[in-house]
């Protein structure tokens, strides 16, 4: 008797490459959807839509690596994804917000964030390390397309957090997105955070900090947003000082190595 063949999407050898690629796809249906919020005027779930967005596109890339399914399509929807969902999808909630209160000025800041990310991602396609600089993977060029949407969403959020009992911010909209356009073309390194090593007697204490976090969060959801965004500009002095500190080790590596051959 002969057996009838199950219906199959994707063969049990390839399934693995189709859950990086749906994390993939709910990132892009959040960063639309953002859009269409931020034009309802319902700027926090769209701030929000954006947040989780990028920590999407942080996981959906970790997972193809620890599961084997990284692809040549999956690597090119992930560049596709991350222009809609932080090189259009920020900048249009910005301009929806207080950009639009410049006039041709304001859409023209809009336009100029946009072409930097797409420079910015078409150079990332293209970015290729040799063998002996493998340490630079831990390290981007300029800030990443992810950063660079959540930093031109810092004024609102904090306008939606209590720091804007304070003083009012608003106004530096304009400059911020410039700032973040020249970041993402610039050649400023910064951290990438993909090879992180923790010790074993270091993970009871790294899980207190994603747990305080989580908390922090909920509880103060934009606070900890803003806090989170300025905490980032701060470490990229810090990524320059390590990367220019490595760089130097790797050189004078090469030189020992090459006075070895020598001899």
């Amino acid at each position: 008797m002969q057996k009838k063949n199950k219906f199959k999407v994707v063969s049990v050898s390839k399934s693995r490459y189709i859950l990086p690629s749906v994390l993939t796809l709910i990132g892009v249906c959040l960063g639309i959807s953002s859009i269409k919020f931020a034009m309802d005027g319902n700027f926090s779930l769209a701030v929000m839509f954006i947040v989780i967005a990028a920590i999407l596109d942080g996981l959906d890339g970790r997972v193809a690596r620890m599961i084997k399914g990284t692809s040549e399509f999956g690597k090119e929807l992930d560049s596709l994804t991350d222009f809609v969902s932080f090189g259009i999808a920020p900048v249009f909630i910005v301009y929806f917000w207080e950009l639009n209160q410049f006039g041709r000025i304001g859409w023209l800041i809009v336009l100029l964030f946009s072409v930097c990310c797409v420079l910015r991602l078409a150079r990332f396609n293209l970015t290729k390390f040799e063998q002996n600089e493998e340490w630079k993977m831990n390290f981007f060029q300029g800030i990443p397309s992810p950063a660079g949407g959540c930093l031109v969403l810092f004024p609102i959020m904090y306008e939606l957090s209590s720091f804007s009992a304070f003083f009012q911010i608003k106004n530096v909209s304009p400059f911020l997105v410039v700032l973040a356009s020249i970041l993402l073309i610039s050649k400023i390194p910064t951290f990438a955070f993909k090879k992180i090593v923790v010790q074993r007697q270091m993970t009871l204490f790294l899980l207190l900090g994603v747990g305080l976090f989580c908390v922090s969060i909920i509880q103060f959801t934009y606070e900890t947003m803003a806090i989170c965004c300025i905490l980032y500009l701060v470490m990229i002095p810090v990524s320059i000082f390590n990367y220019r500190s490595k760089l130097k080790n790797s050189q004078n590596e090469i030189i020992e190595e090459d006075q070895r051959d020598i001899l």
